[in-house]
């Protein structure tokens, strides 16, 4: 899934990581994040409110949508394995956006949808 990861996202361009092999990307600075195949974040629920980016659901925390200068960890909780992606309060609001339509496509080809979110 980690080479599927697009060349940019919210007009940033994906830089290295180290190590080299890990599981995820980076794009930009400060650095957006993608994280493959962290565990579901402790405050999701199957009830939790997501927000839907091209047909899939993402997660983000109540206090973090409610905060616009806060770092956004979303994560796509009801597919397995979960992406999570950090995006830093620069790119607020547009690169949250963007990130999770951009990030979609991926999502629909390498993970698998066990509840979708609401």
């Amino acid at each position: 899934m980690t080479s599927a990861l697009p060349a940019t996202v919210a007009g940033q361009d994906r830089r290295k990581t180290q190590p080299a092999a890990a599981l995820g990307a980076a794009w930009g600075d400060p650095a957006i994040i993608a994280q493959c195949g962290v565990g579901v974040p402790k405050d999701y629920s199957r009830t939790a409110s997501c927000t839907e980016a091209d047909g899939v659901g993402w997660f983000v925390p109540d206090a973090q949508v409610n905060d616009q200068s806060a770092d956004v960890v979303m994560s796509t909780a009801g597919y397995r394995p979960v992406l999570q992606v950090t995006v830093p309060a620069t790119y607020r609001p547009n690169g949250l956006a963007a990130a999770m339509v951009e990030l979609a496509p991926m999502v629909k080809q390498y993970t698998r949808l066990v509840h979708p979110c609401h």
